[in-house]
């Protein structure tokens, strides 16, 4: 693969493929958290916290990446702050993964939600009965049973942040090595004379990618599912 593309392609790719991980691994906690207060809890605000996890979906991309800029930009302020300790996030690939993460986030939090409603209740009430701590619940009941959503939406995550453009772009730019990631490179070549052959072998890359990554979810939540039947 290598041969067949150029560096700045590779270097795109492997740039994607960087963000992608640490936007997935970076929703992973908090995804899990939010989706067990959504689907176990009942407090106050609760429709409000819903709306806010899912309103990356229907806002324009574009939007989600300026607000992103105002809030976590150096200027911004939560991002004026960082900044003082030395951490920054516009401009930098590691912007262009908290906005992937933003993105995919809304993703990650209902397939796990999905998975935590679909558990009988009394089987975490049983363990509870037995002496276990919420925690020792969550850890050895829940966690066990919620395995396939989980898996289900890191894999979700991870494709959502590969695929990210609008919020990407408006909040890191097109920064060629530093925040090009694959659809912002298939977008810079389709700009220029004779960039359609170099975006065509992207989208391929972006296809293939894509599609090993549900095959893998597919094969693994498949296991998973078997083993914590038969347990």
């Amino acid at each position: 693969m290598t041969e067949w593309l150029g560096p700045q392609e590779w270097a795109a790719v492997g740039l994607s493929l960087k963000v992608a991980f640490w936007a997935m691994l970076g929703a992973v906690v908090p995804g899990v958290l939010v989706a067990y207060a959504l689907a176990r809890w009942d407090f106050f605000g609760k429709q409000i916290v819903n709306v806010l996890v899912h309103l990356p979906l229907v806002l324009p991309p574009v939007a989600t990446g300026y607000l992103l800029l105002v809030t976590f930009g150096t200027q911004g302020l939560i991002g004026g702050a960082l900044k003082e300790i030395g951490v920054v996030f516009a401009f930098r690939w590691t912007g262009a993964a908290l906005a992937a993460a933003v993105m995919a986030f809304p993703l990650l939090v209902r397939s796990i939600r999905l998975s935590i409603e679909a558990i009988d209740p009394k089987l975490e009430q049983a363990a509870a009965t037995l002496g276990a701590s919420r925690l020792m619940v969550f850890f050895t009941v829940t966690v066990p049973l919620m395995l396939p959503g989980l898996l289900a939406g890191m894999v979700l995550a991870f494709a959502k942040a590969m695929g990210e453009f609008g919020a990407t772009i408006t909040f890191v730019s097109n920064i060629p090595g530093q925040t090009r990631t694959l659809p912002s490179a298939i977008y810079a070549f389709l700009q220029v004379p004779g960039g359609e052959t170099a975006a065509m072998r992207l989208v391929v890359v972006s296809i293939i990618v894509a599609a090993g990554a549900l095959i893998l979810s597919e094969v693994l939540a498949r296991r998973i599912a078997r083993k914590v039947g038969q347990a």
